[in-house]
């Protein structure tokens, strides 16, 4: 009996994990992709970030609509920031590739930047939907939480590489479980690595 309702609850999430994930599909495609990722991928994380802290969340659709719209605006000026360097990023690393060996050298300096983008990325969501900031402090903060927390970004990177390697082998799982994991995966990495950084502060002001 103990064990069909294990079976059942873990039933249950892997369901609302799914239409998680549809719900994402959809509203990012709603807003035409580059207008609805960021506002999607919002309202994504603010659910998994509930769902994680025992929050009750009765209807997910209409709480899924009500962040996309809430937030739709500033989270597509955040979006228009990370496309904007990213572009950059891209545009200086083939640039550096046309012109060979005279800027070799600039490869670790674009690697650095590379990897410090992908860190501020992963962790802005979960920055943005528990704390209230500035545009600055958003950006600053979730690279900081990202490059000092080792073994939570490791954990990310290691979700990350199982779920495209399931992707390859399993395809059909895209629209169920993608972004949706990935989103658990994160918040509850960030979230691990937010409690530690709080437990060391209070221990220095004892």
């Amino acid at each position: 009996m103990v064990g069909w309702e294990k079976f059942n609850t873990y039933a249950v999430w892997m369901l609302k994990v799914a239409y998680l994930n549809l719900l994402w599909i959809g509203f990012t495609l709603l807003g035409l992709g580059v207008l609805g990722l960021f506002p999607s991928t919002g309202a994504m994380f603010t659910i998994v970030q509930k769902w994680l802290g025992k929050e009750p969340v009765e209807k997910i659709f209409s709480t899924f609509w009500k962040i996309y719209k809430k937030e739709f605006v500033a989270l597509n000026k955040f979006g228009l920031f990370f496309i904007a360097i990213g572009y950059l990023l891209i545009y200086d690393l083939l640039f550096i590739q046309m012109n060979g060996s005279n800027l070799i050298w600039l490869f670790p300096v674009i690697g650095f930047l590379g990897i410090s983008y992908i860190l501020t990325l992963l962790y802005f969501f979960p920055i943005y939907i528990k704390y209230e900031m500035k545009f600055y402090h958003y950006i600053k903060q979730a690279f900081l939480i990202g490059a000092g927390s080792l073994l939570e970004t490791i954990l990310i990177f290691t979700v990350c590489m199982v779920l495209m390697i399931t992707v390859w082998f399993i395809p059909g799982i895209i629209p169920f479980f993608t972004g949706s994991v990935l989103a658990v995966a994160v918040t509850w990495s960030s979230n691990r690595a937010i409690n530690k950084i709080n437990s060391r502060k209070k221990v220095m002001t004892e």
